[in-house]
């Protein structure tokens, strides 16, 4: 299914993709952000899901058209890991500012998480050269966060309130679909951060024990 939409595109540059997801991304966070709680926000939250969905299926297909077309490139690599991350941190503060959540400071501190876990794969990969994909992955935030787009847009128009808030620090957030995925894409981030640096632990120790790095001062002391 992918082939014929490579071979379509086949003349773009990869980067060009890359460029357009990034656009596209922020207003599907910014009509997220902006979105009321009636019918004409429910559409506004269907439209996000849109152009969130479609800037990621431009994410996934900058890759293969590079490998495709023989452009694979160092900075088409780190470019797109970069506005993954931007795009990462826009949609998780633009949920959790939204109506639905009505908390920036949380957001952010989701947003810090969600980082720690894609920078522990992505510094796992720059140290022992293998990426670290365990825990609670950008596809999935991505595809959580979609379906409480569009549950949310449903229960509007269904009239279906929140179920409640929810316990502790967060008593002041009503329980619904939106907010349910930026709590579960903070604790996700964290424990993937976790289990990511315990893994990335294990085989990069076992890397040092295989293949030591060679010790500035080792020549001089054994003078």
């Amino acid at each position: 299914m992918v082939d014929p939409v490579i071979d379509s595109i086949s003349t773009w540059k990869p980067s060009t993709l890359t460029w357009i997801a990034l656009p596209i991304g922020v207003l599907g966070g910014l009509s997220v952000l902006l979105a009321p709680n009636t019918t004409y926000g429910a559409s506004m939250l269907f439209g996000g899901a849109l152009l969130i969905g479609f800037a990621m299926v431009l994410d996934a297909l900058d890759g293969p058209l590079a490998r495709r077309t023989g452009q694979v490139t160092r900075w088409g690599d780190y470019l797109d890991h970069t506005f993954d991350r931007l795009l990462d941190i826009i949609w998780t503060v633009c949920l959790a500012g939204s109506v639905f959540v009505g908390d920036f400071t949380f957001g952010l501190l989701a947003a810090l998480f969600t980082l720690l876990g894609s920078y522990m794969g992505t510094q796992a990969q720059a140290v022992a050269g293998t990426r670290n994909y365990r825990g609670f992955s950008r596809a999935d935030r991505t595809i959580l966060a979609l379906v409480a787009l569009v549950m949310m847009g449903v229960f509007i128009h269904l009239e279906i309130g929140d179920f409640g808030t929810f316990p502790g620090a967060l008593d002041h957030i009503g329980i619904n679909p939106i907010s349910v995925a930026v709590v579960i894409s903070a604790f996700g981030g964290l424990w993937t951060f976790l289990i990511r640096f315990v893994q990335a632990k294990h085989e990069i120790s076992q890397i040092d024990r295989d293949d030591p790095l060679p010790q500035p001062n080792q020549g001089n002391e054994s003078e």
